[in-house]
């Protein structure tokens, strides 16, 4: 009967119930949360009257003294003490007495552990936003040497319009750059403070919410207390965004893995995030890529495994919610090490820009470029154009050339409309640096891109 919450049993709990009740050996992650949290509640109720200073002063070095031990590594962890919480205060008891016993005072684990699991989501995110930043830095440094290189741009994964490598990359940036405005904004939205909710209704002590709120960075407190005990959303936010972010990392995964084939030969990863074959001596393989598409799945698990726990929920706290940090846990150390070690693996590979502008010559590139000449140049309606372009596309073919190799007579030959001016439009480096508007290829306007997102990361 050692629980502290025993006193309305008659009876202790069996071992089997402590193995699966306890949250203990994986919430444990959150003593250092805790612990403020528990430091902020005691100064106010110091302020309040509720505690003495002697109380507030006892309670203030035991709590010290309980991190010291855990981060020393003397501290118990018991599964019989089903959290930390609980693990936490029966040592803090355990150091200065009854003065312990004080602390819960207009608290409950409810809104106890909404603060701990909150700030921890809260911290995280800034951490990510940070990992972010320094990969957009390192895929920026690469971008920035090849804006002129050429490389195939594709739909439907076949060749379509030639554009440089830096733009490809610059998509990539544009996709980090939104992650991290979603992360920015789940942390703004969730930073309101749970303390002073107690179990779901407020409590009857005379508490300062804002004072608590303020000492633990809180920007406010919480509006409706049956919501804030029972509320996930910050922990799916993260999830969501972490698994928003990997979708991303796993599409230039796949294309690093495709590049570094021999059929691409777009680029070369390093031997130090490279590794080889058990039993084909030659073979170079991009495991890194490889596991971060895998990683992805890893991660859209424990978010659908959390929507899942929360859907069907009445209010308030229900014990379920308890499953709503191992996966949270889990996909941040994903989130983590995946954004540090994609970031190593851009900065130390080999770009091999001649394969990629070699590429180019196949696939018709320019067709397009014929087309715009015809309407530019010919006036002549887009849909005849695009049937004339296809037929030089054919002829091309049949000849066994690119479209951007076809001779002015085979064009002619196809309409008389033709002049040899449009032998300018296919040449291949032209037609990248035609696609002058907005957000487009050309190498001018991608050099703006890249500038735009390093002035982002400056700010």
């Amino acid at each position: 009967m050692d629980k502290m919450w025993s006193g309305r049993f008659s009876s202790s709990a069996s071992s089997l119930l402590d193995e699966f009740n306890a949250s203990i050996m994986y919430d444990r992650k959150l003593y250092q949360e805790d612990i403020e949290g528990s430091l902020a509640h005691a100064a106010m109720l110091a302020k309040q009257g509720i505690l003495t200073t002697e109380d507030l002063i006892a309670i203030t070095d035991g709590l010290n003294q309980v991190k010291s031990e855990i981060e020393s590594g003397e501290f118990e962890w018991k599964i019989s003490d089903e959290d930390l919480h609980m693990g936490i205060e029966k040592r803090l008891t355990a150091i200065i007495g009854d003065a312990g016993k004080k602390l819960h005072t207009a608290r409950s684990r409810n809104d106890q552990v909404a603060v701990d699991f909150r700030r921890w989501v809260l911290k995280r995110n800034k951490e990510i936003v940070e990992a972010l930043k320094l990969l957009m830095n390192e895929v920026l440094v690469v971008a920035d040497k090849h804006t002129e290189t050429l490389i195939p741009g594709m739909t439907h994964l076949q060749h379509a319009q030639p554009t440089n490598f830096g733009f490809h990359l610059g998509a990539y940036l544009s996709m980090f750059k939104r992650d991290i405005e979603r992360f920015e904004s789940s942390y703004e939205r969730n930073n309101v403070s749970p303390l002073g909710c107690a179990a779901l209704a407020g409590t009857p002590h005379n508490v300062d919410r804002d004072m608590t709120a303020e000492l633990l960075g809180f920007s406010s407190v919480s509006t409706n207390c049956l919501d804030t005990v029972s509320d996930r959303d910050f922990a799916l936010e993260i999830l969501f965004n972490i698994s928003t972010m990997m979708m991303h990392i796993s599409r230039l995964s796949e294309e690093l893995v495709m590049w570094s084939s021999y059929e691409f030969g777009f680029v070369e990863l390093s031997d130090e995030y490279s590794t080889g074959s058990s039993i084909m001596p030659q073979k170079k393989n991009p495991d890194v890529p490889e596991l971060l598409r895998g990683k992805t799945g890893r991660v859209y698990g424990s978010l659908m495994g959390l929507l899942t726990v929360m859907k069907g929920l009445p209010l308030a706290y229900n014990k379920d919610t308890q499953e709503d940090k191992e996966g949270v846990f889990d996909s941040v150390e994903t989130a983590l090490i995946s954004l540090e070690i994609l970031k190593e693996a851009i900065k130390t590979m080999e770009v091999k820009a001649h394969n990629m502008e070699s590429a180019c010559s196949v696939g018709h590139l320019a067709a397009t470029d014929l087309a715009d000449y015809l309407v530019e140049k010919c006036d002549i309606p887009f849909r005849e154009a695009h049937f004339i372009t296809g037929r030089a596309v054919a002829k091309s073919e049949e000849l066994k050339i690119d479209l951007s190799d076809i001779e002015l007579k085979y064009l002619q030959e196809i309409d008389s409309r033709i002049n040899k001016d449009v032998l300018e439009f296919l040449i291949l480096r032209n037609s990248m640096n035609a696609r002058t508007s907005a957000g487009g290829t050309s190498t001018a306007r991608t050099k703006e891109q890249l500038e735009q997102f390093k002035n982002y990361l400056k700010d």
